[in-house]
């Protein structure tokens, strides 16, 4: 299966896009966001992504989990996310509250990406 995929430069824009006025710019000194990418990129060469919901819960937990950016990296990940499964021909009627505690879980290791993509799976397309 052929799926498109997020650059480097697309998921930072996405991240630029969800900061807020006064927060922190740019990427921590100590990450590397084609590193933290690269994640997704063997998840798919070693035929571990099925499918979209698959691919978008990877980029979800490698981008809220690699914590590649100085501040948004939980609102980058969903940016991400959701750009995934719209690229993907996905678009889902998100739940604000119900996402946004999935991405803290998520973020905090309390979901894993298998999680998140029987998450995403299980609600309605708008």
């Amino acid at each position: 299966m052929s799926f498109r995929l997020l650059s480097p430069r697309i998921v930072e824009l996405l991240h630029d896009s969800a900061l807020n006025p006064g927060e922190l710019q740019g990427r921590a000194q100590d990450k590397s966001l084609e590193s933290t990418l690269a994640r997704v990129d063997n998840r798919l060469a070693y035929g571990m992504i099925e499918d979209e919901y698959d691919l978008a819960a990877a980029y979800a937990t490698a981008i809220a989990c690699g914590h590649c950016f100085n501040d948004g990296n939980k609102r980058t990940a969903f940016r991400s996310m959701n750009a995934v499964l719209r690229l993907n021909g996905v678009h889902i009627k998100w739940n604000t509250t119900e996402i946004g505690d999935a991405i803290i879980r998520l973020a905090q290791g309390h979901m894993h990406d298998e999680d998140l993509a029987t998450f995403l799976r299980n609600h309605p397309q708008t």
